[in-house]
């Protein structure tokens, strides 16, 4: 990857952080430091047991644990970044999505909601207050989000219209891949790929968080010793070399060896 590390707020409508929400918090914090190089700090108090994830004292990401009645599915959550949750989640109603959880403060950190777009897909938004987003731009630090769904011409408008992004067709694409890049300022922040009937049934439409790694084949023969799976073995894409897994309790989650240069 070409750009340099860095953790900055980040602008109105760009992915500014990835949470994962478990059953066995000490398990999963176990895994993702023997692949990333994790350490941990304890996250926001309001959110029970939950740490943040840091790279050389810098946070990556957040891990949680669910209370043991809860069974809901386990995946990594992306959050795009606002000025203001509460009129976001105003207008993420008004387009066709739904408000799950929020906004609520989460301390002095920031304010949150957890939503999903009109076709099913959950993601978060962040207004940030002390804690201003993630670390990116080296292995270990999440450098792409792209959300699979079953087509992009209806929900590539909600993201449009709910965060300001400029969808604009991939170069390449054609009736065979239907593929948006979404740009602020632009610059590419996210994607959308329709993928048809090769849309997981278990999981719907869903967002999905691209890790970087130095070498994608290494690191997921290291998934399958630690427990986890490999979903999509590793192999060769515009975004560049990635291999598509599962941690040991099954979050979905790909990585890659170079971030996407999508124009």
């Amino acid at each position: 990857m070409s750009e340099a590390a860095e953790t900055t707020r980040r602008p109105p409508g760009a992915p500014c952080w990835v949470s994962l929400m478990v059953h066995g918090l000490g398990t999963t914090e176990d895994f993702y430091a023997d692949l990333f190089g994790w350490e941990y700090v304890p996250g926001p108090v309001p959110f029970g047991p939950y740490v943040r994830a840091l790279l050389d004292g810098q946070e990556v990401a957040g891990i949680g644990e669910m209370p043991p009645d809860r069974h809901l599915p386990v995946a990594w959550t992306t959050y795009f970044a606002t000025d203001d949750a509460d009129c976001t989640a105003e207008s993420i109603r008004a387009c066709g999505g739904t408000v799950a959880v929020g906004p609520l403060d989460a301390g002095n950190a920031g304010r949150l909601a957890i939503c999903s777009d009109p076709l099913g897909a959950i993601f978060g938004i962040w207004q940030a207050g002390a804690h201003l987003g993630k670390l990116h731009g080296r292995p270990g630090t999440p450098v792409w989000n792209e959300l699979l769904t079953q087509d992009t011409s209806t929900v590539g408008k909600f993201y449009e219209h709910v965060f300001g992004h400029e969808a604009r067709e991939h170069p390449d694409a054609s009736t065979d891949f239907d593929y948006l890049v979404l740009h602020l300022q632009g610059r590419p922040v996210a994607a959308v790929h329709g993928v048809g009937r090769a849309l997981p049934h278990d999981r719907g439409s869903h967002w999905m968080t691209y890790f970087e790694v130095t070498d994608p084949d290494a690191a997921a023969a290291r998934v399958t010793q630690l427990g986890g799976r490999v979903i999509q073995p590793p192999r060769d894409r515009l975004s560049g070399r990635v291999a598509t897994v599962a941690d040991p309790e099954g979050a979905v989650f790909t990585l890659v060896r170079s971030w996407p240069q999508t124009s």
